[in-house]
């Protein structure tokens, strides 16, 4: 069972007002591995009664010793969250491995960008002022910047570490205290934060971890009168649930949806350069990514080129256990595996143009699918239209800025792009011409960026997560007139 093998906190329980408790319900969640099929450990099943001690405790917190706290203090705590993470790395990457599915220097990767988003809102905390604004004579205006208070954190399955680290860091780092509700499917590695945090001498309540089913705790979390703020990363569908439920209370709420990015490929690119951004981008996490790039546009007159170069890399790609540390790990679920193959099965009337292979000793009931790359795609073909999230592509052509661009916007979503091209008047062009939270040119996702504000246009959702721009969603506005004669 994982509790035995891996993790030295309580696999099992919530996480409320700083100690481990059972779920009121005292009923659990089976945790799977997503390599073999098998459960191996359990969760705790928490629901409205769970949510609710959670509230309270972080309503507590905020009017006890978190609530006094100045910011260069909550920034020292932060620090030594990071310090403790730092620590364990290698543990972290391999929960994460283990169960989400991803190869282990995946998780490593996010362990090491959970620290990071750790790192930077410590140094940050002390750091977000007010202003003062010229005013009538008689008057000093000045302005302040204040933690909404109870804010609610709604994560999903796919980067469990790197999301709950970039939505509490800033939450935390502003003075609100934070109700964490992790998916159902992988929420072991934010378990493992709250033990940390406690660990690193956080006091009782400013972050509690309630696991649970979304239709409950979920629900529950999203409508909570006593919740003052809302961050959901998810899907389309249950976003605008979650927004609907928070409504209720005028609470507001940033949404970090779905995606259906784009790369734009022009025939001056560097394509030595492009080449391993164009694949990785959309098969990165088996393509369970929001930002992952699904759709590849490319100049007509290096169209052949560029798709049978990505062809040649996907025939290499190699799929397996997470421990393998392969290019491609299972995805989280028989039900993901599901959809994504039902979305290769309508792309029949495609071309095949490049696909990767499942090793021969991949464990039977592992949730593998063969990245897949599709050429000679339409612009409204759904396999084009609709997020897939699994290891799809598809490679479409075009035949000048325009066209790209118009192909680009062409559907609902607006969360990252990528442009290829040596020219830098188009560089600037299509950067402006592209309804895209985040365009990157001649590259893809910079590193991750921790320092980035990143969040969508349309259906890929509204508000900023990442760099200081998080730390202004997670606070309000006072301004403060005073009137001295």
């Amino acid at each position: 069972m994982m509790t035995s093998k891996l993790a030295w906190f309580e696999t099992d329980k919530c996480f409320i007002d700083g100690r481990w408790v059972a779920a009121r319900s005292g009923a659990h969640l089976p945790v799977e591995d997503p390599s073999r099929g098998v459960e191996i450990g359990a969760i705790a099943r928490g629901t409205s009664a769970d949510i609710d001690a959670a509230v309270d405790a972080a309503e507590g917190a905020l009017a006890g010793k978190w609530g006094r706290l100045t910011a260069t203090e909550r920034g020292r705590l932060l620090m030594r969250l990071a310090d403790l993470v730092r620590g364990r790395i290698e543990d972290l990457a391999r929960i994460e491995a283990i169960d989400v599915g991803k190869p282990i220097r995946q998780g490593r990767a996010d362990a090491l960008a959970l620290a990071r988003y750790m790192e930077f809102y410590a140094g940050a905390a002390d750091k977000v002022m007010g202003e003062t604004i010229p005013y009538l004579d008689g008057y000093t205006v000045y302005t302040l910047r204040e933690p909404h208070g109870v804010t609610g954190h709604i994560v999903p399955w796919n980067y469990p570490m790197q999301i709950a680290g970039r939505t509490i860091g800033a939450a935390l780092a502003m003075g609100n205290a934070c109700v964490l509700k992790p998916a159902e499917e992988a929420c072991l590695t934010s378990l493992a934060l709250a033990d940390l945090s406690r660990e690193a001498g956080f006091p009782a309540g400013a972050l509690n971890v309630a696991p649970g089913l979304g239709e409950e705790a979920g629900a529950a979390l999203a409508g909570h009168p006593g919740v003052r703020h809302l961050s959901f990363t998810g899907s389309v569908a249950v976003g605008a649930v979650v927004q609907a439920a928070a409504a209720r209370h005028v609470a507001p709420v940033t949404l970090e949806l779905g995606g259906k990015s784009p790369q734009l490929v022009f025939a001056d690119a560097d394509l030595d350069r492009a080449l391993p951004f164009l694949v990785n981008a959309g098969i990165q996490n088996a393509g369970q990514t929001c930002s992952a790039a699904a759709r590849i546009l490319i100049e007509r007159s290096r169209y052949a080129e560029v798709v049978e170069r990505m062809a040649e890399r996907y025939r290499a790609l190699r799929v397996g256990p997470a421990e393998a540390d392969l290019d491609v790990g299972p995805l989280i679920s028989a039900k993901q595996k599901a959809i994504v193959s039902s979305f290769i099965e309508e792309g029949a009337d495609l071309t095949l143009a490049g696909e990767g292979s499942i090793v021969a000793d991949a464990p039977g009931g592992g949730h593998y699918v063969a990245p897949t790359l599709f050429a000679n795609v339409k612009p409204d073909h759904r396999l084009a239209q609709e997020e897939i999230f699994g290891p799809v592509q598809v490679a479409i052509p075009f035949d000048d800025e325009v066209e790209a661009a118009t192909i680009a916007n062409g559907t609902g979503y607006g969360l990252v792009a990528g442009v290829w091209t040596a020219d830098g008047g188009r560089q600037m062009r299509i950067a402006r011409a592209l309804r895209s939270g985040q365009v990157f040119i001649n590259n893809y996702g910079a590193g991750g960026g921790v320092e980035l504000p990143f969040g969508g246009v349309g259906k890929s959702g509204h508000g900023r997560e990442k760099g200081l721009e998080a730390l202004f969603g997670f606070s309000t506005l006072k301004t403060v007139a005073a009137w001295h004669g």
